[in-house]
């Protein structure tokens, strides 16, 4: 393993660990000592690789994207050219949504964490949602305009909103000891494409 690579799985596993104290800890629990004692590391290597706590919040931020990513499947969205059967869509939705409910939920709660954190610092809330829009905002858009959306961005914007409160409801809210069964997102992502698309959406 050449230098580069060892430093960036390092910064990996730094990454890693601050996830896992927010889901355990939540925002108080994240110091960089405590990163260094949960990530196996020597006293110090957190600070090395992220100096203050706002580089601290981005790292975790940046990986958190980067986790969210592979466990939603964003790179399997339909994109620009392609032409997606609204059914194939539908399940392709219902299912990645469904195993991230039942597999990754402790992702939500990072997610939260750090997602109120940025609501009271402003150059964190630039940097939160700077990734949001490139990791999450972009691919969503550009799968509903492939699936004939006349107003990609609003119906983007729906989507989401309907999504993350759905998130919301099954790791923090009232759904959070019942999981909507893949048939019943099924149904949901079936009555939201089609009431946005019409007849003229996805085939």
């Amino acid at each position: 393993m050449n230098a580069r690579t060892a430093a960036a799985s390092r910064t990996e596993r730094i990454a890693d660990a601050a996830l896992k104290l927010l889901v355990e800890r939540g925002m108080r629990g994240l110091t960089h000592r405590a990163v260094d004692e949960t990530a196996g590391l020597p006293q110090g290597s957190t600070s090395n690789c992220a100096r203050t706590r706002q580089a601290l919040l981005e790292l975790a931020v940046r990986r958190l994207a980067v986790v969210e990513g592979e466990a939603l499947g964003l790179r399997s969205l339909p994109g620009p050219g392609a032409a997606p059967d609204l059914g194939q869509l539908v399940d392709l939705l219902a299912r990645v949504l469904h195993r991230y409910l039942t597999e990754h939920r402790s992702l939500l709660i990072a997610r939260y964490e750090l997602g109120l954190e940025a609501t009271r610092r402003p150059e964190l809330r630039e940097f939160y949602d700077a990734t949001g829009r490139t990791g999450f905002r972009a691919p969503l858009v550009a799968m509903m305009t492939a699936a004939g959306s006349q107003e990609p961005e609003r119906h983007a914007l729906s989507l989401v909103a309907w999504v993350e409160g759905l998130m919301y409801s099954c790791a923090a809210g009232s759904y959070h000891a019942a999981v909507p069964t893949r048939a019943e997102l099924r149904t949901g992502f079936d009555e939201l494409l089609r009431g946005m698309l019409g007849p003229g959406g996805a085939a």
